[in-house]
């Protein structure tokens, strides 16, 4: 292990090109940095790396095959003491590695362990603003691509024809059989109420399952962030409406097509990107508690056929003294006159850069 230690030490990282995140890490802080496979963890601490002395920090890939974990754990806090590591790295992080003293951790996993001291983040695939770092024109060939790329960054080196087959490979690697699955059902049911026992009632006609079994394999997708839940308002225990953790999953894992449905999990990527509470209810695709304020998925509404949407959700809005609608639309922009409420219809790339 003392051997692949030292490798592992003077290797230098060159990772590539990097386009800034809205996460930064700080030298004064650890971390423990969650998010789904390829969510951009590994390059992010890199490039963070890059930025210290080569001799004060030490990267390790606890995935790495060479590694023994009993030997790491018996051998890595003398060898940091000796070389003075002020900045330790495990990247796919496992549990049965012993976290000792050091001046700065950053551990990279897609599960959150306790371990208090850590400063906890998510990071998630690129929201609609990262993505643009990526685009050579902002016009609107940017949403476009949005559309078809999702947020993943990887997927702007690969050609058209090999995205499907690389998503997939990536979750054959991430998931089990029985994750991956279940994922595959979320994606056909993409924002829409499902259960975790309507999961299991559709998965046991096509193989043998316990609900226990999976009911904890749900739980762990949920826990990894690969799916969302989103909670009714004011009804903590009634059935939740699923998300995905991106939108080119769509595609990916199923040939149905439903335009409205990706649009509106594509609204709800960035509210859960910008940390915004929010709820469903009936009609009403989003509710933001803080800002008395309703969102509404309209991606090819006019005028007419929003203002009768919302004459069909007035017991909301006069429950809930809702001060804002905002209806986000591909392209058409505009207001509407309501007697309660400031109706504004907002094309998706404008709401998504505002403050």
């Amino acid at each position: 292990m003392e051997i692949l230690l030292e490798e592992l030490y003077k290797t230098d990282i060159n990772p590539d090109k990097f386009h800034f995140r809205k996460l930064f890490l700080h030298e004064s802080t650890s971390y423990q940095i969650n998010g789904i496979s390829q969510s951009g963890k590994t390059k992010l601490v890199k490039n963070y790396l890059l930025g210290l002395k080569k001799s004060s920090y030490l990267y390790i890939d606890c995935s790495d095959l060479r590694i023994d974990i009993a030997e790491l754990n018996s051998e890595l806090p003398l060898f940091c003491s000796r070389n003075r590591i002020n900045t330790l790295v495990f990247d796919n992080y496992t549990s049965d590695i012993k976290i000792f003293n050091t001046p700065q951790l950053i551990i990279c996993s897609e599960l959150h362990y306790d371990i208090e001291f850590l400063t906890s983040v998510k990071l998630y695939p690129l929201d609609y603003e990262e993505f643009l770092a990526y685009e050579y024109k902002y016009d609107s060939t940017a949403l476009k691509n949005f559309f078809q790329l999702g947020g993943f960054a990887y997927m702007h080196k690969i050609s058209s024809d090999e995205r499907v087959g690389y998503i997939q490979r990536t979750l054959k690697f991430a998931l089990d059989d029985i994750e991956l699955d279940i994922l595959i059902y979320c994606t056909k049911m993409m924002a829409q109420k499902i259960s975790p026992y309507s999961i299991y009632e559709r998965l046991k006609q096509n193989r043998k399952i316990s609900k226990d079994k999976l009911y904890k394999s749900f739980e762990s997708l949920s826990a990894k962030n690969y799916i969302h839940q989103l909670q009714k308002a004011s009804h903590p225990k009634a059935i939740r409406k699923i998300y995905l953790c991106d939108i080119s999953l769509k595609s990916a894992l199923t040939t149905d097509k439903h335009f409205g449905r990706v649009f509106e999990n594509m609204i709800y990527l960035e509210l859960l990107k910008s940390d915004t509470e929010c709820y469903y209810d009936e009609g009403i695709d989003f509710y933001l508690p803080k800002n008395s304020e309703v969102i509404l998925a309209t991606p090819f509404a006019d005028e007419r056929a929003l203002f009768k949407k919302i004459e069909a959700i007035e017991a909301f809005i006069f429950r809930y003294q809702i001060k804002k609608i905002t209806s986000i639309t591909m392209s058409t922009d505009g207001s509407i006159s309501h007697p309660f409420s400031k109706i504004e219809m907002v094309p998706f790339d404008i709401w998504a850069l505002r403050d």
